[in-house]
């Protein structure tokens, strides 16, 4: 499982012109792409390192500030790039595998007392976000 966390003063995810993710204050957007051996542990460890990081304003974390998280999955995130110019995805799970593990992430955030938004499996959204910093991270299960 591969995260790309990026600290934000706002983000919104919209599918076909509606928005269906928004947080609108600073927290994190949360970019996540699973591959094939990814479980449901490490869904909850990611989510807890996600909410425990202390990347936000004066080192603290979502925990500690009770900042939202927006959460949109992206397979693209397993791309090789290694060879040619057209990416290969193969590393990246399937949907049976990759949406269920995405929820479990999601859910897991929401069993540590987070406030969660997110965007629509698998749909062709628009993610809009400032930067606060800017900030990114990638975590790695």
């Amino acid at each position: 499982m591969r995260l790309v966390l990026q600290r934000v003063l706002a983000a919104r995810v919209e599918v076909a012109g509606d928005v269906v993710g928004e947080i609108d204050r600073p927290g994190l957007l949360v970019l996540i792409g699973v591959t094939h051996d990814d479980t449901v542990a490490d869904a909850a460890r990611l989510a807890e390192k996600a909410w425990t990081l202390r990347i936000l304003a004066d080192e603290q974390s979502c925990a500690q500030l009770g900042a939202p998280l927006l959460v949109v999955s992206q397979f693209t995130l397993y791309a090789d790039t290694r060879k040619g110019r057209r990416p290969s995805w193969s590393a990246a799970a399937p949907r049976p595998v990759s949406e269920p593990l995405v929820q479990a992430f999601v859910d897991a955030l929401r069993t540590l007392g987070a406030e969660v938004a997110t965007g629509v499996f698998g749909a062709d959204m628009a993610v809009s976000l400032t930067n606060d910093g800017p900030v990114t991270l990638i975590l790695d299960s």
